[in-house]
Order: structure tokens, then sequence, then C-alpha cells
């Protein structure tokens, strides 16, 4: 299954955590990759061989492995992507750093800072390229309004708010989720809508300087509705940030988990010349569906500001899908020109430092 038009010799991308049954794998990494340049879909695993078989021949994939050391190892294979639950990352991604394999995890790299860094520090020695699915960064209309705040379209940034929702971590949970309210798992309100949206927002504005933060776990228990199960969730549902960037401005962030009848995305950011205004359906920045509005000088109404065709590099994809190939695409620049714009392991270390730090503010009341 060749993706690329010829003029880039395709890399061989081997898939862990693409399944017959779906899976963000499928939804996600599939059409982005079949969307994009330059790369080429050569192999997966499964956890059966039965299973990988029934995933090969749904996809059209050549190569079909239950170990990921196989498929990190195999000639075919320049890219692997772990598209998989966070607590299997780890050992997922180990034997392809140790084969010498780039890869590409999602995002949470790993279950917490110590795990990251353990992984970023053995990319660095074996001397592999990485990325993680942090793909806000890529996505063309947070580019553009990164842009419009550096080029001074709202002045100094004096403020930012931002309020949002995660859909999930409300009053019910899918059974193939469950393992989110488990805070130890990793995958959480706090790393995966909050996370992502947190790293644009610091991409656009910049990093803390300081932070306080108050969570906490207010549904304790929720539902399976497939099997009427009841959960003790130990996730915190609700968390509420505040603190001043490096650039001095002052940022206030409330996170809840499920849905609101209102609001689920508005992000503000407040200058001395100007306003800029995010709404959308989901809390999940990452998804790419929302609006950028915008004000400034004698303007007295909010303009819908529709981001430049420049900045949409792969056509024929929609959100959220087009997040995720503009992130390929950008990798494949990367690797190219030698570039590093895409985050890499190294980046994400410093992301789950960033949320530890939250953590611990919540945990102790003591700002960090």
């Amino acid at each position: 299954m060749t993706q690329s038009t010829g003029s880039l010799k395709p890399l061989g991308v081997g898939i862990v955590g693409l399944s017959a049954d779906g899976g963000w794998g499928a939804r996600g990494h599939l059409p982005a990759l079949r969307a994009v340049e330059g790369f080429e879909l050569r192999g997966l695993t499964a956890s059966t061989p039965e299973a990988a078989k029934r995933s090969a021949e749904k996809y059209h994939v050549p190569l079909a492995f239950t170990d990921a050391a196989e498929l990190a190892a195999h000639d075919d294979i320049d890219l692997v992507v772990v598209a998989v639950k966070v607590p299997r990352h780890r050992e997922l991604i180990v034997p392809a750093l140790e084969a010498g394999t780039m890869v590409l995890s999602e995002w949470p790299l790993a279950t917490g800072p110590a795990e990251a860094e353990e992984l970023a520090s053995l990319a660095e020695r074996r001397g592999v390229r990485t990325a993680v699915g942090l793909q806000s960064r890529s996505a063309p209309a947070v580019r553009y309004l990164r842009d419009l705040i550096a080029e001074g379209y709202v002045g100094e940034v004096l403020s930012t708010t931002l309020v949002g929702s995660g859909g999930g971590w409300g009053p019910v949970v899918a059974s193939r989720t469950a393992y989110t309210t488990d805070r130890a798992n990793g995958a959480t309100l706090m790393t995966i809508p909050f996370g992502h949206t947190l790293d644009a927002l610091t991409m656009c504005l910049s990093g803390f300087a300081t932070v306080s933060a108050t969570t906490a776990t207010r549904r304790r228990e929720v539902r399976v509705p497939e099997t009427g199960e009841t959960l003790i969730q130990t996730a915190e549902d609700q968390i509420a940030v505040s603190g001043e960037l490096e650039s001095g401005a002052v940022a206030s962030l409330h996170y809840r988990g499920g849905s609101s009848r209102s609001t689920n995305l508005l992000w503000e950011i407040n200058g001395t010349e100007g306003d800029l205004v995010v709404t959308g359906g989901t809390g999940h920045l990452q998804f790419g569906q929302y609006e950028i509005r915008g004000a400034r000088g004698t303007d007295t109404e909010l303009s819908v500001l529709p981001v430049p065709d420049r900045y949409s590099t792969v056509p024929g994809v929609s959100e959220p899908v087009s997040a995720v190939a503009h992130a390929y695409a950008r990798l494949r620049a990367d690797i190219e020109e030698g570039t590093r714009t895409v985050p890499d392991f190294a980046h994400a270390v410093e992301h789950h430092r960033l949320l530890d730090r939250i953590t611990r503010a919540a945990q102790t009341g003591v700002r960090q």
C-alpha cells in the first residue's frame, strides 16, 4: 500500500495498535498516513496471530507480527508508530529504540515523568529520532493562532483564560476506555484533553513561570453502560490552574469532566491592542474542531478569522485527522531538512514535568 507520489522515497511504517476492530490507530493514523506523501504502511502488530492476520487483511498490510521487537527490527520498517494504551507504551517503545528504529508514540508518552525521562534518555543514547503525538502544535489553526500572536495582533498579551470540557470523565465510561478512570494508568483528563490543549497554549504564548492548582474527583463512581457495572474513579475530573506565564501574562484554566450544555471550549487571549477568542464543541483542542475570532484597534465586535490556505498543506483531510496528517507532513519535512518542528521525546518529558508541577501544586497547595 504505497502512499507516496514518487517524489519522496517512502519511509516504511509499522503500527502497533492498528486493530481490525477500530481504535485511534485506524481512525487517526491510518487515514493520516494515506494522505501524506513519503510514508508507506508496511507492517503492524497485534496480540495474537489471528488478530494480526485479520488486521493485515482488512488494511492490506504486507507484514503482520505479534512481537513489536520483530516489527522494529525488520529491514522494511523505518518508523514504528505506537498507538496503544498508555500503560503499554514503555514495553513497546523500548524494543524499537534498542533496534535503532525511529519511533512516533502517541501522547501521553508515559505514565509519568520518570518513565518519560527513561525513554527519552534511551533514545538519546541510541541516537534514535523520536516524535510524540502532541498534534495540536501541527494543526493549521493553532499555527495560525501562534503567528497572529507573534505578529502582534493583540499587542502585548496581558492575560489568557481557558475553559474546556473533557467529554470523557463524566457520569459514564465505555468499557473500552474504562482504564482512564484509574489515575495510575496515565490516561486522564489531566494528561489527554487538558494536556494536549495546554501544550498548544504554551506554544502560542509561553511556558509557565509559576503555577497554582486545585484538582478534584467529584464523580467518584462512574457507570459502564454496556455492562451496568459501577467503577471507582480515581482520576481527577476537575482541574483549575492559575499562574504567571514566562511572558508575564496571567493565565487561568479550568477543565471539567463530561460535557457542558453551554461551553465546551472557550479560550480567550487578551492584549493591549486586541483580543482573540477560540470556541468549539470539545475541549480536545488536538481534534481541531473550533473557530478563531478576533478584534483589535477600533473594532467593536469580534470577526471570524479564517485560517489562510497556506497553513493547510495536506489536502483532502478533515478534522480530527487533519492535525495528525499535518504532524506526519511536518515530521517528513523535518527528516528531509534536518529540522525539529515536531515535538520529540525530550519535549514530551518537559510537558510531563509541567503536568507534574500542576499535580504537585494541587496536592500541596504550594505554588510551583
